[in-house]
């Protein structure tokens, strides 16, 4: 009976992954841009199922900027530095702006709107936004990084000599640098995608490694988007 109500929490938390467009999303992401390896621009199913992957991506992400708009003008959490608050909003606004130019490429792609010179015009200019919205956004997580390993070691400080990994705020801040170290090598990578997309650099970011470093970006967001387990672990306790 354990075993079925744990098998049971198990598909619950499957169940709220795939629930959220975001997740769904992501795992788009990743089969967009693992196509794109495995066809390095070649004509192809590969290639095919890059190019419908990503069309049909650009569906989710209707509406989406109001998400970074509302953070935009939304209040910076007490005691942030001023520079890293500047480099959140810029970031902020750059990617609202790109997923809301996003929603045109859209329309062009899909054939309600009939000119192709424009729609690659808009894309182009979205996708610099995107990049440079990654740029801010890995700046951003290099100050929280900073701004974390100083307050653990303060924290450490204080323990006066007891064993920090058995306090749980010198823990928590442990996981919140893992968080932000992790985010900081997707946004560094995603800075990589936009290039290849972008084709600033073709002979050296060639459409496999635009598509390796976006299938590990895709994995990242992946598991970003995992539920808590635990509910799970009370269920197996």
């Amino acid at each position: 009976m354990c075993s079925l109500e744990a098998t049971r929490a198990e598909l619950g938390l499957a169940v709220l992954y795939l629930n959220k467009a975001e997740a769904r999303d992501k795992i788009c992401r990743a089969i967009q841009y693992g196509s794109k390896f495995i066809s390095n621009g070649q004509p192809g199913t590969a290639q095919n199922v890059d190019k419908s992957t990503t069309l049909a991506r650009k569906v989710f992400r209707l509406l989406k900027w109001v998400n970074d708009l509302h953070a935009l003008i939304s209040p910076a959490p007490k005691g942030t530095p001023l520079v890293l608050v500047l480099l959140g909003k810029s970031k902020n606004a750059l990617l609202s702006t790109f997923l809301f130019l996003d929603q045109f490429v859209w329309i062009g792609r899909s054939g309600i709107y009939q000119n192709k010179e424009r729609t690659d015009r808009i894309a182009r200019i979205s996708l610099y936004c995107w990049m440079t919205s990654s740029v801010f956004a890995s700046l951003v997580e290099l100050g929280e990084l900073k701004r974390l390993s100083k307050a653990m070691r303060k924290r450490a400080k204080e323990l006066r000599g007891a064993d920090k990994y058995e306090d749980e705020q010198y823990l928590g801040k442990m996981k919140q640098s893992d968080d932000r170290l992790l985010a900081l090598v997707k946004a560094g990578m995603d800075v990589v995608v936009a290039v290849g997309l972008l084709q600033l650099a073709p002979k050296k970011v060639t459409p496999r490694v635009t598509g390796a470093f976006g299938f590990v970006t895709s994995l990242i967001s992946c598991y970003q988007q995992l539920p808590s387990r635990a509910p799970l672990a009370k269920l197996k306790a």
